[in-house]
């Protein structure tokens, strides 16, 4: 059997995949950062994961000792799908920084919407400019993370090539 050249499915299904992987990468990136950051600043992890989770969910941990546990497996979880994101990006024939830029874009508004939204942390415009700072780092670390990640396990794909092509 013969596989067509042009096969959709399996181009969106390892871009899926392979935006996956990006996001993992970005979400240890993003995490290996805060704790860097924490230990400088003395700042306590977010409860913000698990706020937001518990709310749209309705579950909680179920004591003390499991928030911290449940708050990273989330972040995790979190970081680990916005990958897909950045291989959708790909797929449509966006890469290197440009994707980089929209990818940390979609991520950080979306993060300024739905936490005050969930009551996990106050509006951006009520919050101090250095926190914002760091937040606006931590997920620029991400994105760059995730874009070199998805860049490097696309380099030499089918779709790299047409792109190539056309440039």
């Amino acid at each position: 059997m013969k596989l067509r050249e042009e096969n959709a499915l399996g181009e969106l299904a390892g871009a899926i995949g392979k935006g996956l992987l990006a996001g993992l990468a970005g979400t240890a990136a993003i995490t290996l950062s805060q704790m860097i950051e924490m230990k400088i600043t003395k700042r306590e992890p977010s409860e913000a994961p698990v706020k937001v989770a518990s709310q749209i969910t309705g579950a909680a941990p179920a004591d003390e000792s499991q928030k911290e546990k449940l708050s990273n497996e989330i972040h995790y979880a979190y970081g680990t799908s916005w990958g897909v994101v950045r291989g959708l990006l790909g797929l449509a024939g966006l890469k290197g920084l440009p994707a980089t830029l929209v990818h940390f874009g979609a991520i950080w508004a979306t993060e300024l919407i739905m936490l005050p939204k969930y009551d996990a942390a106050p509006p951006v415009d009520e919050q101090e400019p250095k926190s914002v700072a760091i937040d606006a780092l931590h997920h620029a670390v991400y994105a760059v993370a995730a874009g070199l990640a998805y860049d490097a396990l696309d380099a030499g794909s089918a779709n790299q090539r047409k792109l190539d092509g056309l440039i």
